[in-house]
């Protein structure tokens, strides 16, 4: 049987992966946008990225570990929560739509909420590792929102 930390960490890395897919057109498009003149640590976002998804893992390691009666919910719910996570940049590229990355950061978000919200009394850790997403969603939704006022064309 396959542990189960490999296999979180299997599923996660392949969703996360699967969301970074595409081509060059999409990255120049992206690239090309303007950013808020605040915006000074955009090169560490990779770095908060990979902490974020670390994080979920291990939070959804340990809701699984404690064998919740609700734990393949709880797991589906994870799955969500990356899932409209990694859409970000795949929906927002390939609409070319600085609304639409609005729409699916606020999505996670509150998403990520609930998740939190269920967790929490199963593991306290669980949850506890689910706060730098919690942290850093509002303010990746709030960069895509100012940039919808910078870049009007890419609404």
């Amino acid at each position: 049987m396959i542990p189960s930390w490999l296999l979180i960490g299997v599923v996660g890395c392949l969703v996360a992966l699967a969301g970074g897919l595409l081509n060059s057109r999409d990255v120049r498009w992206f690239a090309r946008l303007r950013r808020p003149d605040w915006l000074s640590f955009e090169r560490l976002i990779p770095l908060i990225w990979t902490i974020i998804y670390i994080c979920g893992a291990i939070s959804a390691y340990l809701v699984w570990e404690a064998q919740p009666a609700n734990r393949w919910f709880l797991m589906a719910f994870y799955l969500l929560v990356e899932l409209t996570i990694s859409a970000y940049t795949p929906v927002t590229c390939k609409l070319r739509s600085l609304k639409a990355g609005t729409i699916i950061g606020g999505t996670g978000f509150f998403l990520g909420c609930l998740l939190a919200l269920l967790v929490f009394p199963v593991s306290s850790w669980a949850g506890i590792l689910l706060l730098p997403y919690l942290i850093w969603s509002p303010i990746g939704t709030y960069v895509t929102w100012e940039m919808i006022h910078l870049n009007p064309r890419d609404v």
